[in-house]
């Protein structure tokens, strides 16, 4: 199949390649030359621009930062759906607000262009490895033809419902991820002040109630976990003010429906002041930063 890939980051560039090996027919874009250089060298072929990447594409999937992004490529001075003929297929993969995802697929739908928004969760680890999950909104039919190309990059695909569910989806994920990882860097910091070995503690409450994904998969304590990014000076990964995007959606959807998120605004005023403090390129699993004893 062929397949045009922009947005080529931590989670895209991965993303492109599981697709390259699967033996689809992938023509990749980022504005970052470090980012095509680097899928280049996998053997990914890299298109002059968007437009160029798009040219003959069957599938079109995009892993952009924010709403602006997505909008401006498609929509906007990017103009890329004015390039797509009707019959294409658009996977969105940012995490995005789904208010754009529907604004989007309505412009789409217009052009005879299908669309679904399909977030992913599992980190830089699962964007390697191919087993994302994907949280998809959009119709039945434009998802089943979407799943042989989820299917090489995702171990879980989840049809949320209609265009936007997707997002939505994502959004109430990750204010529990936020909301959870800064309940864990809390406890394990709270252990280490009293001067118990997070290896000892975290493996305690892995085992016991308090057990989640963050001590699970993405321990925030250095030398706890080797392969998580407080072992690599929290470099890559999933960044800080990522997460704090994310809880800003999710706040700017619970305004929207006047539902009650008062730990998920707690969460986003913790990465904010986080973020200020210069931590924002950093892995949200940073946070524990704040509740460390200064030494």
């Amino acid at each position: 199949m062929k397949i045009a890939f922009i947005g080529l980051g931590n989670m895209g560039g991965p993303m492109a390649h599981n697709l390259h090996k699967a033996g689809h027919e992938v023509r990749a874009f980022d504005l970052s030359q470090p980012a095509r250089d680097k899928l280049a060298a996998d053997g990914v072929p890299i298109a002059a621009d968007a437009k160029a990447a798009v040219q003959g594409a069957e599938v079109v999937i995009t892993m952009l930062p924010a709403s602006q992004h997505v909008e401006g490529l498609f929509l906007g001075a990017g103009d890329l759906l004015a390039q797509l003929p009707a019959g294409t297929l658009i996977i969105d993969c940012s995490t995005i607000a789904a208010a754009t995802s529907r604004k989007v697929a309505e412009a789409a739908k217009a052009k005879g262009v299908a669309f679904i928004d399909a977030p992913v969760s599992g980190g830089t680890g699962g964007a390697i490895a191919g087993t994302l999950t994907f949280m998809v909104g959009g119709d039945t039919a434009d998802l089943e033809r979407a799943r042989p190309v989820l299917e090489k990059m995702g171990a879980n695909i989840f049809h949320a419902g209609a265009v936007g569910a997707g997002q939505t989806a994502k959004i109430c994920n990750n204010m529990l991820l936020g909301i959870l990882m800064a309940g864990t860097s809390e406890a394990i910091a709270l252990g280490v002040a009293n001067g118990l070995d997070p290896k000892v503690l975290s493996e305690i409450m892995r085992r016991s109630s308090g057990g989640n994904w963050a001590l699970e998969k993405y321990n925030p304590y250095p030398g706890v976990m080797e392969t998580a990014p407080a072992s690599k000076r929290y470099a890559g990964g999933f960044g800080t003010d990522l997460m704090l995007k994310d809880l800003g959606l999710a706040q700017e959807n619970a305004m929207a429906v006047k539902a009650a998120t008062p730990l998920g605004g707690m969460a986003r005023n913790l990465y904010a002041v986080h973020s200020l403090a210069g931590h924002g390129a950093e892995d949200f699993s940073s946070v524990i930063k704040m509740m460390q004893k200064k030494a």
